[in-house]
């Protein structure tokens, strides 16, 4: 599993033209889900994201996490995040989980940061999406 965390001041996803998901400030993730990627792993993920302490207190430091700020959480699912670029000129997707693991696991994901009590919305699985953003710093993160 590999996430791309991005604090945002706002983003939004499109579908065929049409909004289908936004938030204000918060996180914004982009989460590729690998075959052997399970629920414990991914609550693991979804619970650490949540806590981060990326968000500047009143002094400008990075102390507060997303729960610490009420701040929302865009989740979208982006399988190229596991693909293998180490050879060739062409990536490989072996290792991403196929639809219908991926598809429940990222549902799942999108459930688990509500659980923790984050404002959530999500993309459209398997969908051709734009994304709009607005980086707030830029703070970007990676997590394995």
């Amino acid at each position: 599993m590999r996430a791309v965390i991005q604090r945002v001041k706002a983003a939004e996803v499109w579908v065929a033209g049409e909004r289908v998901s936004r938030i204000d400030h918060g996180l914004l993730t982009l989460l590729g889900i690998e075959a052997t990627d399970t629920e414990q792993k991914l609550r693991k993920t979804i619970e650490r994201i949540a806590n981060l302490r990326i968000f500047g207190d009143e002094n400008g430091k990075m102390n507060l996490s997303l729960h610490d700020i009420k701040g929302q959480h865009l989740i979208v699912s982006q399988f190229t995040l596991v693909a293998d670029c180490s050879s060739g000129r062409r990536p490989s997707f072996t290792t991403g989980a196929p639809p219908g693991i991926a598809k429940p696991l990222y549902e799942r994901a999108i459930e688990i940061s509500r659980e923790m009590g984050v404002d959530t919305r999500g993309g459209v699985f398997q969908a051709e999406m734009q994304i709009t953003l607005t980086n707030d710093g830029p703070v970007t993160f990676v997590l394995d």
